[in-house]
């Protein structure tokens, strides 16, 4: 995969043609993530396929996240924490929210109420239970949902939030569409996701460790090998940056801003209805 210099966006190849995510619409960019599938043998929707990924990994998806991320993971979650704290907001949508790391931390926000939603019920199960462990029941509501058709009213929460779940949408679009009519208007949305970093020896580093360590670490430790190739490969083909800027803006969102995380191996964006 090659990084196009002006912008430093990677570059796909739609057929003989190569060109960065910048040039493309959002229509082909959610055409292109329906293509990075976990089980590429598998005649299966890439909804069904990354159901049935995070179901497999689940029991081990906790620990793994700290070793393949060094413990970052945690900073960076809390660093979205920080940002909507200071909005004050009621009620707060965590969308493919996991085994709820992200969900649990969101009650520091003050927030009455916190939905996480997620498509996979084998994670769920675990963040079920970690939300028993923390008492926080009265507070947190673990629900299966589909982040492209949500099962909420136009208007329904203050904010919303996805901690590495936009690039596993089958179609980046309507998720997107999807979160936005569900937010109050001035309602902010937090998306963390991982990104490439441009600047040596960051660039290079990034590049060892997602195309050799990731998969090393998921052979070893995982019973799905699949599922850490596709992590790692879904990561390379996620358009961040200016890139993503660009989506929001095109689904309506404003006040949109990304702020790179330790050295740009991840990214936090925020945008407001």
């Amino acid at each position: 995969m090659e990084i196009e210099r002006a912008y430093d966006f990677p570059k796909l190849k739609l057929g003989k043609v190569k060109m960065p995510f910048t040039s493309l619409s959002l229509r082909e960019i959610s055409e292109m993530a329906k293509k990075v599938t976990p089980y590429k043998e598998s005649g299966e929707g890439k909804k069904k396929q990354v159901t049935r990924m995070f179901d497999t990994i689940s029991g081990e998806y906790d620990k793994l996240n700290r070793v393949i991320s060094f413990g970052t993971d945690i900073r960076w979650r809390k660093r979205v924490v920080s940002i909507l704290a200071s909005k004050k907001p009621r009620r707060i949508l965590d969308i493919a929210t996991g085994t709820g790391d992200l969900a649990i931390a969101l009650k520091q926000t003050g927030a009455e109420q916190i939905v996480g939603l997620d498509i996979s019920p084998g994670m769920l199960d675990i963040g079920k239970r970690k939300v028993k462990e923390h008492a926080l029941d009265d507070t947190i509501e673990m629900v299966i949902g589909d982040s492209e058709a949500l099962q909420y009213k136009e208007d329904t929460f203050d904010a919303a939030t996805v901690a590495f779940g936009v690039r596993n949408f089958e179609d980046l679009r309507k998720g997107l569409k999807e979160i936005y009519r569900v937010l109050k208007p001035g309602g902010t949305l937090v998306v963390l996701e991982t990104s490439v970093p441009t600047r040596f020896p960051f660039k290079q580093g990034y590049y060892l460790h997602s195309r050799y360590l990731l998969p090393m670490i998921g052979r070893i430790f995982s019973k799905d090998r699949s599922a850490y190739r596709y992590l790692s490969e879904s990561a390379a083909a996620f358009p961040y940056g200016e890139a993503f800027n660009n989506i929001l803006k095109e689904i309506g969102f404003i006040g949109i801003e990304c702020r790179p995380q330790t050295f740009g191996v991840a990214s936090i964006y925020i945008a407001t209805k």
